[in-house]
């Protein structure tokens, strides 16, 4: 089974005090101390992200690590990352994590640690690249579109909520034919894929949705069923 989370925005890096997200992540190993791996590239591995990933898993049943391509850990990155069982992949700049992966052939490892059945994960840029094509601001100034793997189809905006120029930039995008349609996440929610397919969306607020986007007379913007991982108040 193939698994990827895309976490519009929130969980240990912009929410700590909410595990929610986190713990539905943890859960989906069938581990009972999964090991996860960080991979911090977006944010030119930045101490304090770091630190906030360590500050939170260590508390959990789980061995986290992390892989810097700064200072790596090691020559054979394949084996590195493919006897992890959950990859988490953090925001920042898009592009730059796509190209650095792309030297490093960390594109090509993560292809296969996904298809070996290591769950894939991230928030914003972590979520953007397992798809085909996302909305960034990662070349400066106005968001624009960007080529991820392609992993996923179709594309992908997070912060959809969280950001304001997000949804008038993505349906302007998706009207213009810059972008493909595809599937935008508030912050606080997360799309849950099994293989090509996304199975359930999930979040860490009662009020924080996806939304799948598509052409018919224009953009049309679908609400999806959000299963809220909280109690309802």
């Amino acid at each position: 089974m193939k698994q990827i989370i895309a976490v519009g925005g929130g969980g240990f890096s912009m929410d700590p005090e909410n595990p929610l997200l986190d713990t539905y992540l943890l859960e989906q190993s069938s581990k009972t101390k999964p090991h996860i791996c960080f991979i911090p590239t977006a944010s030119g591995d930045s101490g304090s992200y770091m630190a906030r990933f360590y500050n939170f898993f260590e508390n959990y049943a789980c061995q986290p690590s992390h892989l810097s391509l700064f200072h790596p850990p090691t020559r054979d990155l394949n084996s590195f990352l493919l006897e992890k069982d959950i990859i988490f992949v953090g925001g920042g700049n898009t592009r730059n994590m796509l190209a650095l992966w792309r030297e490093w052939e960390v594109d090509v490892i993560l292809k296969k640690a996904w298809e070996q059945g290591v769950i894939l994960a991230g928030v914003s840029a972590g979520s953007i690249c397992w798809f085909e094509e996302g909305i960034t601001d990662s070349f400066g100034g106005e968001l624009e579109p960007l080529q991820g793997l392609g992993f996923l189809p179709g594309s992908h905006c997070p912060h959809y909520d969280g950001e304001p120029k997000r949804r008038p930039a993505y349906k302007k995008l998706m009207a213009e034919g810059k972008i493909k349609p595809g599937l935008a996440v508030d912050d606080h929610a997360a799309a849950h894929y099994i293989d090509h397919h996304l199975h359930r969306v999930v979040s860490s607020k009662p009020n924080a949705r996806a939304y799948r986007l598509y052409h018919n007379r224009g953009i049309e913007e679908e609400e999806l069923e959000t299963l809220y991982l909280g109690r309802d108040e």
